[in-house]
């Protein structure tokens, strides 16, 4: 992954664990840790929630803005289409 601008960029792998069509995908990342995201039907609309083991390298926070960017970035995508 990188970002736009060409600052920074990171290698990203996993293994899917659990898909559930429209529902969840469950993975486990290459270093180990689990997520979840989680699609919530509500109308003309979908909730997505992403649930993740956090990395020791960087705070909660800085993890939890960079998986927030990622779903807004998906968000202002699917829009689009």
């Amino acid at each position: 992954m990188a970002a736009k601008d060409g600052s920074f960029s990171f290698d990203f792998g996993g293994t899917y664990d659990e898909v559930i069509l429209h529902q969840k995908i469950g993975y486990t990342m290459d270093d180990g840790r689990k997520a979840e995201i989680l699609f919530t039907s509500n109308g003309n609309e979908t909730a997505i929630t992403e649930i993740f083991e956090p990395e020791s390298m960087n705070s909660l926070e800085m993890q939890q803005a960079g998986w927030q960017a990622i779903l807004d970035n998906f968000k202002r995508y699917t829009e689009s289409l």
